[in-house]
């Protein structure tokens, strides 16, 4: 990588986070610490306002503006590869919006660059998602993001009802199926149901707060810990303390 690339990088690499240390840096540039303590300098020397120090870490300062930037031709086919995915597996709301952001990423391209992305032998048929299933997950999805409590009518894998009162935390997906990760009010837990499994589904005008223990995070914690205790052979779908 030429010198002039590795800075432009690493201004790149610094403003997209919080805080930057050189280690981070170094690792993704594949070069020395060194040499990211030394291009730092120049950067900051070159009246670029990187803030911070080694040892510490770095963040760009306020009001320091790039020119647009140009995607790479590996970055533009990946983008399009990437969309193609989403647009056949998540739900119609998003779907519409990765159409868009996908039309403005294609739209500033050079000609030959775009013909290449698009003409790239990966596609996704839509075959997709069921509709409801759609309408559901758009939903779900939308109630994680207001914190709204949800109330479902869920149909277990031997077709058993039950209805639950839920805190909605994530929706994951592990290949043709999604899942509603929740706090559970029924069970007094976290609690994991396919979408496609989803009879009924009400969101609440009741909101939530975030509560220690009861959180998303918390959840990821809580399963990290019992998946590092399973025997190697047990698959997501056997993800301890997930069970609805």
């Amino acid at each position: 990588m030429r010198r002039a690339d590795r800075l432009f990088q690493i201004v790149q690499l610094i403003r997209g986070r919080r805080l930057s240390t050189a280690a981070f840096l170094a690792e993704r540039l594949e070069v020395s610490q060194r040499t990211i303590y030394r291009d730092v300098a120049d950067l900051q020397h070159q009246g670029v306002p990187i803030e911070g120090e080694a040892g510490v870490g770095y963040r760009l300062g306020a009001g320091f503006e790039l020119p647009p930037l140009m995607f790479s031709q590996g970055e533009a086919n990946a983008l399009v590869a990437a969309a193609r995915l989403a647009q056949a597996w998540l739900d119609a709301g998003l779907a519409r919006e990765v159409e868009g952001a996908l039309g403005k990423i294609l739209s500033v391209l050079p000609p030959a660059a775009r013909v290449a992305a698009e003409a790239q032998a990966l596609y996704a048929p839509s075959v997709g998602l069921d509709p409801r299933v759609q309408a559901t997950l758009q939903a779900l999805r939308e109630a994680v993001h207001s914190r709204h409590v949800v109330q479902i009518n869920y149909a277990d894998v031997h077709g058993r009802p039950s209805l639950r009162r839920l805190r909605p935390l994530g929706c994951f997906y592990w290949g043709k199926v999604w899942t509603l990760s929740a706090w559970c009010e029924l069970r007094n837990d976290f609690r994991g149901f396919r979408i496609d499994r989803i009879v009924d589904l009400v969101v609440l005008d009741e909101q939530f707060r975030q509560e220690p223990g009861k959180t998303l995070a918390d959840m990821l914690r809580k399963v990290e810990a019992e998946m590092a205790a399973c025997p190697p052979e047990w698959g997501a779908a056997q993800t301890p303390g997930l069970n609805a």
